[in-house]
């Protein structure tokens, strides 16, 4: 007689024998079992204090300071902990500007001192570390007493530009309280895009190459030396199949054979959770795995903390995951327009960058100009963006006589920006009221930096393919459909729609593609075959947020100077900056559609001057939702 013993009788069995004690017989190996935590930071930008430098004001929902705190308490939660950080932690506000600004070479960097306190054990790059060049990025991880890793950046001549992995030798106590020597092996990726990205800083003198690649290479060498492997994998989790030089290669290094766990980053999103809940088959954004291992992404400017629980058991000589959780722990929550906090400053951290604090409040407080006019960033999804048109007047004053000087004065020019300060959290928009006007407020206006002013020179046909890339920001509307529909595609980042000034023309959201119409250069029709000068940046110039119509087009100019540098000069050349809204698009749909957008709750008041605009209500947590309806034809 044969007995067929089905999955859920093998299940019900082993229940069984678990009430008796006796689940450990059905484990090929009892050996001993341990569990090691890992802590992950990325993308804190230099959000060191829970500080708003643009506002003046706290600000509870960022900070290392507060992420301190959970450190801690993780900490105490379990002994056997590491702790990374996952890059973007040099550059990203006005502290990080000022500390920048000083001589460089001044050792140590004071966020880098702080992470030695915290008892960082490794750090990755990220792409931003590059953005103040070689020198200060060398200068800044020289002698660090925590080791700062990058496997897939090499120098020109093939060498590594730092360690591309380390193996961290540490004791750590097992369930019995027994001690084991454990080596964790640490290896670190980022973005190959740095290379179009930072171009000017890095052409020449770094390259760098694909992240699953490299890891393929890489992993299997760092196996044979470790007994516990981690990726600190500076890139978001992209979806598809994998193609060479990938941004978003997450989900492809999962798959890359021998890691135990990946700590995410770049993407500014959280994992697990919601923002990944619709991904691929092989994403878990419950559990936290990416086909199969634990993994986590905690948010950015040090909104939450990333903890990865790895039960450990030994099967002889070696240590393997038997179990893991995933989580990022938040710094507050929102419920509505209210933030509530979930942890408190860290007192520590707060001494240890005090100084740097101090002198970046006196440095931005500094006067810069007048406006004659309030100007904010509201209403940007309802074609009403004087921000924008101020930062393009400034580049084209500023590249304006350079372009002459260089021989170039007989292109029409025109400029392009974006609005970066649209919305990114509830509280990240522009709102400058008339007067005197501060340094942080003028930053604000220009957040990125690094950004140097470059011009291209672009054929009317590549400027409307630019357009139509730029375009992407808005949904598809069905003219259609029954309600209100959602008019901006939250996926593309606001930083990547250009608004060209110097032109005119239309977005006809209703098209998928298409939807660049009216294109009018003073007055008439653009000539598509007509050369011009486009002031951007080189971000934009060398490829950055993959608009192909630039792929080919001629670098004019390559100025010393940054595009916020041309917003202050712009406001320092004369007594009042007068304030206009010459946002040179418009909306356009061949009958009326309604739509929605979601902006600062700060905009309920302003909404009466902005017309075809109503209050629907709450948006997402923190925002007010706004109807708009779009009906001129074209």
């Amino acid at each position: 007689m044969s007995i067929e013993i089905t999955r859920r009788t093998a299940l019900g069995a082993a229940a069984y024998l678990a009430t008796l004690g006796l689940s450990d017989a059905l484990a090929a190996d009892s050996g001993p079992r341990m569990r090691v935590r890992l802590l992950e930071t990325s993308d804190l930008h230099m959000f060191v204090m829970d500080w708003d430098y643009y506002h003046a004001k706290p600000d509870p929902t960022v900070g290392l300071t507060r992420v301190a705190t959970l450190i801690r308490a993780a900490r105490r939660e379990a002994p056997n902990t590491l702790l990374f950080d996952n890059g973007d932690f040099l550059q990203g506000n006005p502290l990080a500007d000022y500390i920048a600004a000083q001589r460089p070479g001044i050792e140590p960097h004071p966020l880098v001192a702080t992470m030695a306190a915290l008892g960082y054990d490794a750090a990755g790059l990220g792409n931003h570390e590059f953005n103040y060049g070689l020198d200060f990025l060398e200068a800044t991880v020289r002698n660090a007493p925590f080791a700062f890793l990058c496997a897939n950046v090499v120098r020109a001549d093939g060498a590594p530009f730092l360690p591309p992995y380390t193996v961290l030798k540490r004791v750590f106590k097992d369930e019995a309280g027994a001690e084991h020597a454990l080596r964790i092996g640490v290896i670190s990726f980022l973005p190959p895009q740095i290379m179009c990205w930072d171009k000017a800083r890095l052409e020449g003198k770094v390259e760098a190459g694909d992240i699953v690649l490299t890891a393929r290479r890489l992993i299997p060498e760092l196996r044979e030396k470790c007994d516990l492997l981690i990726a600190l994998c500076h890139s978001g989790i992209g979806t598809g199949s994998w193609t060479e030089g990938e941004e978003h290669a997450a989900l492809h290094l999962a798959a890359v054979p021998g890691i135990d766990a990946i700590l995410l980053g770049h993407a500014h999103r959280i994992f697990p959770g919601k923002d990944y809940a619709s991904a691929a088959d092989e994403v878990d954004a419950v559990a936290g795995r990416l086909h199969g291992v634990p993994a986590v992404m905690p948010g950015f400017w040090g909104s939450h903390l990333g903890v990865v629980d790895l039960n450990l058991r030994r099967e002889g000589e070696r240590w393997v995951v038997e179990k893991a959780e995933v989580e990022a722990r938040p710094i507050y929550r929102r419920e509505g327009g209210t933030v509530h906090e979930l942890t408190s400053a860290d007192a520590e951290v707060a001494a240890s960058i005090a100084a740097a604090h101090a002198g970046t409040l006196g440095w931005i407080e500094q006067p810069a100009g007048m406006l004659d006019a309030p100007i904010y960033s509201y209403f940007v999804w309802a074609g009403y963006d004087p921000t924008t048109a101020l930062v393009n007047a400034a580049q084209i004053a500023y590249a304006k006589p350079l372009l002459a000087a260089a021989g170039f004065g007989e292109l029409p020019l025109l400029s392009a920006a974006a609005p970066y300060r649209v919305g990114y959290t509830p509280d990240s928009f522009i709102d400058i009221p008339a007067g005197p006007v501060p340094m942080r407020a003028v930053a604000d206006l220009y957040i990125y930096s690094s950004n140097t002013v470059t011009v291209v020179k672009a054929t009317g046909a590549q400027i409307v393919a630019w357009l139509e890339w730029a375009s992407r920001v808005f949904n598809t509307i069905d003219p259609s459909a029954e309600g209100r529909q959602p008019l901006v595609n939250t996926r593309i980042p606001s930083y990547n729609f250009d608004a060209i000034a110097g032109l005119t023309y239309a977005i006809d959201v209703t098209k998928s593609s298409g939807r660049i119409a009216d294109v009018r250069f003073e007055g008439q029709p653009l000539d598509l075959t007509r050369e011009f000068a486009v002031v951007t940046n080189n971000y934009r110039a060398d490829g950055g947020g993959g608009f192909a119509a630039l792929k080919d087009a001629e670098i004019l100019l390559r100025a010393p100077d940054t595009n916020r540098d041309a917003v202050f000069r712009y406001f320092g050349a004369r007594p009042t900056v007068h304030v206009e809204d010459t946002t040179p698009w418009r909306f356009a749909a061949g009958r009326p559609v309604e739509v929605w957008f979601d902006t600062s709750k700060a905009a309920v008041p302003l909404i009466e001057g902005h017309k075809n605009t109503v209050l629907l209500g709450d948006g997402e947590p923190g925002y007010a939702r706004i109807g708009l309806t779009i009906g001129r034809k074209i």
